[in-house]
């Protein structure tokens, strides 16, 4: 059980690190990207993409601690349509449209 608060931890400090910038080469995808790949994203955009995520998993993995076969399956239902919903604004919303 300390275990997942301590995860919960990690996720709400990764995602604030995110959202200001300090943590763009914990965003998947992004940290590995040549630069024309790069430019062809709004970082502003994919950092509140990406740091919201993890912040709003924090409070989820909190559910977890209670053990309950309800808080599991909550947890994984909303991380399983919470990442989808980011993937799909990561490659329509926070793509530059400059291109």
């Amino acid at each position: 059980m300390i275990i997942v608060y301590i995860l919960a931890a990690l996720f709400l400090i990764t995602g604030i690190l995110v959202i200001m910038g300090k943590g763009d080469n914990l965003i998947a995808g992004y940290n590995t990207a040549s630069q024309e790949e790069r430019a062809a994203y709004n970082i502003k955009r994919l950092r509140g993409l990406v740091g919201g995520l993890l912040v709003a998993e924090a409070p989820m993995m909190f559910l977890l601690g209670k053990e309950s076969m309800t808080a599991s399956f909550s947890f994984t239902a909303f991380t399983l349509v919470a990442c989808i919903v980011v993937v799909i604004l990561a490659n329509t919303w926070a793509k530059d449209k400059s291109e």
